[in-house]
Order: C-alpha cells, then sequence, then structure tokens
C-alpha cells in the first residue's frame, strides 16, 4: 500500500510538519536507489515538498534517475546537519519514484521550482515515514508511519 505525500499529512498533520521542517533545514538530502544487480546506491538529493507531492528532480542520465526507472523503490534520508545533535531527529522516507512525464504537470513544476532544464520528475509514493530522536537524554523513540495505519512509536531506554 502506498500514499502520497498529502495524504500521510492529513492522517498525521503534526508528524508531517515535522519532517517536511527536517528536509527543509538543508539543501541536499541522501536518496537510496537500487543498483541494476541489486546493491544499494546513495547519492544526493534535493527534494520540494509542492502541492500535496514528494517530488524528486534529477539531472538527465543521472544514475539515480536510471535506477528508479528500473526499480522504482527508495528511502530518502534528510541531511542530519552538522555534528552530532540532529535537531529534530533523524527523518527518514520510503517508498516508490513514479516518474513524471505529464506537460502539465511537469509545466507547473518548472514554473514552481525553475529547475535546469532537461531533467527528469518524479512524485513520491510513501510506503514508510520514520523519525527517530532522543527525548530527555534517556530514551530512544522511533515513531513510524505507514499508509493506512497511525503512527507506531518504540521507546527504548
Amino acid at each position: 500500500m502506498t500514499s502520497n505525500w498529502a495524504a500521510f499529512a492529513a492522517a498525521e498533520p503534526e508528524f508531517a510538519r515535522t519532517v517536511e521542517e527536517r528536509f527543509g533545514g538543508f539543501t541536499h538530502h541522501v536518496l537510496a536507489t537500487l543498483r541494476g544487480d541489486g546493491s544499494p546506491r546513495t547519492s544526493g538529493l534535493e527534494v520540494r515538498f509542492l502541492n500535496g507531492e514528494l517530488w524528486f528532480g534529477m539531472m538527465p542520465g543521472s544514475v539515480k534517475a536510471l535506477d528508479l526507472r528500473r526499480d522504482p523503490r527508495f528511502a530518502l534520508q534528510a541531511n542530519p546537519g552538522p555534528g552530532t545533535g540532529m535537531g529534530g531527529g533523524d527523518v527518514r522516507i520510503g517508498g516508490r519514484a513514479v516518474e513524471v512525464d505529464d506537460p502539465l504537470i511537469r509545466a507547473a513544476y518548472v514554473e514552481e521550482v525553475e529547475p535546469p532544464q532537461p531533467f527528469h520528475l518524479f512524485r513520491a509514493e510513501l510506503t514508510e515515514v520514520v523519525r527517530t530522536r532522543v527525548e530527555d537524554d534517556t530514551y530512544l523513540v522511533v515513531d513510524v508511519w505507514s499508509p493506512g495505519a497511525p503512527v507506531r512509536t518504540v521507546r527504548r531506554t
């Protein structure tokens, strides 16, 4: 089961705001894709939250775009920032990337973002959103959301 960003934000607005804030704190994040042989590949990436969707724009022919065309599964991790504080926690999103070829949708994205041309455009279908943080300097707290289910929180000492 997958969900778009708008459905996640409607189901869990506070969690969605936290995730967007973490991604908004830095420009570059880490995208994990799968190579043809099934091994992981990590790449830097900029993301956008626009019109109820999570978007990935990529240079034409980039290996991460080719990976996603072959196998759309991805994991995306927000830049943790400098030092060890990770203010706001560690945030990750898992899902499937759907390439967008519709000229009207692409035109709206270009108008909003002004990416270098040409480019690949992918829309994220979410399968999981995870936030890991330390609470009261004592507990490791992991919040996990999946489509169709409420947030599950696990605390460890």
